[in-house]
């Protein structure tokens, strides 16, 4: 049987979430995009508790799933991420391709000030 494209990227996540994991020095910044809209999560695994997250669709100015909006979904994140005294974070994409709206994510939340 053939793979759908989801589940080829299923099957990545689970490889890197292998590697990949966030505690309370270090939480992990993860990133699902969908059709419409893109969202951000702040992730602490040891505890199994989502700390900060965001999305284009809660956003007024961040119209449509495109990469303007992908940064200002970056942006948003890191500036809730620092008044909660979070500076350095693991960045997750989730088995998708670094490019696009994932790579804007990561850049407008070091262009907020978190450290990836």
């Amino acid at each position: 049987m053939k793979l759908s494209r989801n589940d080829k990227r299923k099957h990545r996540k689970i490889r890197i979430r292998k590697k990949i994991s966030g505690d309370g020095q270090r939480p992990r910044l993860v990133v699902y995009r969908s059709n419409k809209y893109i969202y951000a999560q702040i992730i602490d695994d040891t505890q199994g508790v989502t700390l900060l997250s965001s999305s284009s669709k809660a956003m007024p100015e961040a119209t449509g799933a495109n990469i303007q909006s992908a940064q200002l979904v970056g942006k948003d994140i890191a500036a809730k991420a620092i008044s909660k005294n979070i500076r350095v974070v693991v960045y997750d994409r989730n088995g998708y391709s670094y490019h696009g709206r994932v790579k804007a994510v990561a850049e407008g939340a070091r262009e907020g000030g978190l450290t990836i």
